[in-house]
């Protein structure tokens, strides 16, 4: 469990490798303006399957797999133009967080207005599947009154992979 949070208390919105696709977005514009969920969080976690495949591709990858590895190259080639100490794939997690938090804004003018208004906020943040715990975007600053969170366990991994989940 992730976040201390039961069923029914998190609008949790799911794509491997938390591109930002229509849908997706549409989900959080819901969540934000219909249910006035006040917190979206981006959540990648390290050692990301979807991120690892595209750090992998050395080519055109077919079907819908290549819009996930197309959406996730610029945090790729981010990572590699400034790499951290993470290691590759989890310098370009954090970067894809990063990039999809602001594509967020930039691709919907409900989450940009909500935001400006003060009704929402967009944060990012990466699980670590081994220890279970959340560094709040690279800042390392959690949401106001939030604190630094831990899980109770890895029995929800599955859960990790989502953007837009409120707490």
């Amino acid at each position: 469990m992730l976040f201390d949070e039961g069923i029914g208390d998190l609008f949790v919105v799911r794509v491997a490798g938390n591109i930002s696709e229509p849908a997706t977005t549409g989900s959080i514009e819901y969540a934000a303006e219909h249910l006035g969920v006040p917190l979206i969080v981006v959540l990648g976690h390290k050692k990301c399957g979807a991120v690892k495949a595209t750090a992998e591709a050395t080519g055109p990858v077919e079907g819908n797999i290549g819009e996930l590895v197309k959406e996730i190259m610029p945090a790729v080639e981010a990572a590699k133009a400034n790499p951290g100490k993470r290691g590759l794939v989890d310098d370009a997690v954090y970067a894809n967080a990063e990039l999809v938090a602001k594509q967020l804004l930039t691709e919907s003018p409900v989450l940009t207005h909500l935001v400006h208004e003060g009704k929402a906020k967009i944060v990012t943040a990466i699980y670590d599947l081994d220890t279970g715990k959340v560094d709040w975007g690279d800042a390392g600053a959690a949401p106001a009154g939030h604190g630094k969170a831990e899980a109770h366990g890895k029995a929800e991994k599955a859960e990790t992979h989502g953007k837009g989940e409120k707490h």
